[in-house]
């Protein structure tokens, strides 16, 4: 059974979840395959784009080529080759982004990643990628001298035509590499064993003590007995915590002794859950909504943004604002709406004029999750120091919605999360994203982006409009629903 980079990283990751993917297909619960990760994909195929040019006599294999082509390709002459294919007798496959034949008749494997810097963490780790691609060269018969990430330079601004040299950074790794290889080494062969297996216990995984943000995507299928409410969903609680009830034979939040060490807001949530109702301070958020200057603005942007800039004066994966929905409550509750979206990509010069012609420097400005809209405004300042002023203003009179579901009014039905999409449907359970078209800002981004960008975009541009408006619309009017519950507190 073969096993590629990807899987030995989900192998490290739940080494039953790969088997699972392995040996039972049909009953891998893949999911939706996501923008996000389609967005992902495609950005990483135009950096290695980007990284060939740094390699210019570089030899091309076929995309999907097999090693006997690879093997083919290195018996001739040849310095540099792309996307060069390797197999092992125990399974392992490795496709090279980069493979340069060095004078000493050693290698250097170039890895290519869409990223700003070399990942060393759990879900993205660079350094064990590249020692796989060098275990299975080596399995091979070739020598592997040097080791080096590609990856985007994060100070690099576009000016005009993109130069690969400074869009990417060189990085040499393989003092590094030779650090973790002999474990890499051991666990490679270990997930080969694994993958193998007739049948493993399919009760329980290796998640099961692990935190949400880091259970696989298999983790309901291995663990059926886990509650709705459960101890994974206490806010920001960490592993050592989930182990520490696990092995008492705790699942769920309202089990949870009186004794057991939480924080103050996990323990309002478990109080929460135990009174099946929500923990409210009523005098707190009274007095906090009440020192907000009126006219409230309330606002939500929606960015493009973009491994490789696509367009001068921006970063990699900077964040360009090509929207706005700002509903505006004065003293008198009246409520007015403003919405700008852009045509096409550019620096949103113009959404800021029509923004400040709008709402003026005066009142406060009321997101969810602040600092990302105080980020977007720091960028603009960058970009048009003209409004600096404006944007300052916006920035020191910014106040954070979701701020008040973090202490003040705690319920265990968020399930641990302060996110509008959680929120919202207990205490509005009428006011849903679920008959929009478009329901997430991953959604909004991919939509206007092949719109302005996709010159084979097929739809109806005044009906994508409409749709992306819409969207936005309900971002703001739902902080204006949740304000005014929480008014009403």
């Amino acid at each position: 059974m073969q096993l590629t980079k990807t899987d030995y990283i989900q192998y490290l990751n739940c080494p039953e979840s790969l088997w699972l993917f392995k040996n039972k297909p049909d009953e891998y619960p893949n999911g939706e395959f996501s923008l996000f990760l389609q967005k992902l994909i495609d950005e990483g195929y135009e950096v290695e784009e980007f990284a060939q040019k740094l390699f210019p006599h570089g030899i091309k294999l076929p995309e999907f080529g097999t090693s006997k082509d690879t093997e083919d390709a290195l018996e001739n002459d040849g310095v540099c080759f792309f996307q060069a294919a390797f197999k092992t007798d125990k399974g392992g496959f490795a496709r090279i982004d980069i493979l340069e034949h060095l004078h000493n008749n050693t290698w250097h494997i170039y890895e290519v990643k869409s990223s700003t810097s070399v990942k060393t963490n759990k879900k993205h780790n660079h350094l064990k990628d590249a020692c796989f691609q060098k275990n299975v060269l080596e399995q091979n018969g070739y020598k592997v001298s040097k080791v080096s990430i590609i990856h985007l330079n994060k100070d690099y601004i576009r000016n005009g035509a993109i130069d690969p040299g400074a869009l990417l950074t060189v990085e040499e790794v393989t003092d590094r590499i030779e650090e973790v290889y002999a474990d890499v080494a051991m666990e490679v062969e270990q997930a080969v064993h694994y993958i193998n297996q007739p049948s493993i216990n399919e009760t329980k995984c290796s998640c099961r003590l692990n935190t949400r943000t880091n259970h696989c995507d298999s983790f309901s299928y291995f663990n059926e007995d886990i509650p709705e409410f459960s101890i994974y969903e206490i806010g920001n609680i960490r592993a050592n915590k989930i182990e520490e009830l696990h092995d008492a034979g705790i699942l769920k939040i309202k089990d949870i002794p009186n004794n057991f060490s939480l924080n103050a807001k996990q323990t309002l949530q478990l109080q929460s859950a135990r009174k099946d109702s929500p923990i409210i301070a009523h005098a707190k958020i009274n007095k906090i909504l009440s020192s907000l200057e009126f006219p409230l603005h309330f606002i939500d942007y929606e960015t493009y943004a973009s491994a490789v800039p696509r367009i001068d004066g921006v970063k990699p994966h900077q964040h360009i604002p090509f929207q706005v929905s700002i509903h505006t409550m004065q003293i008198d509750g009246s409520i007015e709406h403003f919405e700008f979206l852009a045509e096409k990509l550019e620096l949103p010069n113009q959404m800021v004029k029509s923004m400040l012609d709008y709402t003026g420097k005066e009142g406060t400005f009321v997101s969810w999750h602040k600092s990302f809209e105080m980020g977007r405004n720091t960028n603009m300042i960058e970009w048009f120091p003209h409004h600096t002023e404006y944007l300052e203003y916006m920035n020191s009179n910014m106040f954070d919605l979701e701020d008040i579901f973090k202490t003040e009014y705690v319920d265990y039905r968020f399930h641990g999360s302060t996110s509008i999409k959680k929120v919202l449907p207990v205490l509005l359970p009428k006011l849903s994203y679920d008959d929009l078209e478009v329901q997430n800002g991953t959604m909004a981004l991919d939509l206007w982006g092949r719109m302005v960008l996709d010159n084979d975009f097929d739809e109806d541009i005044k009906e994508v409009r409409q749709k992306l408006l819409e969207y936005c619309k309900l971002d703001t009017w739902a902080m204006v629903k949740l304000y005014c519950v929480l008014n009403k507190n």
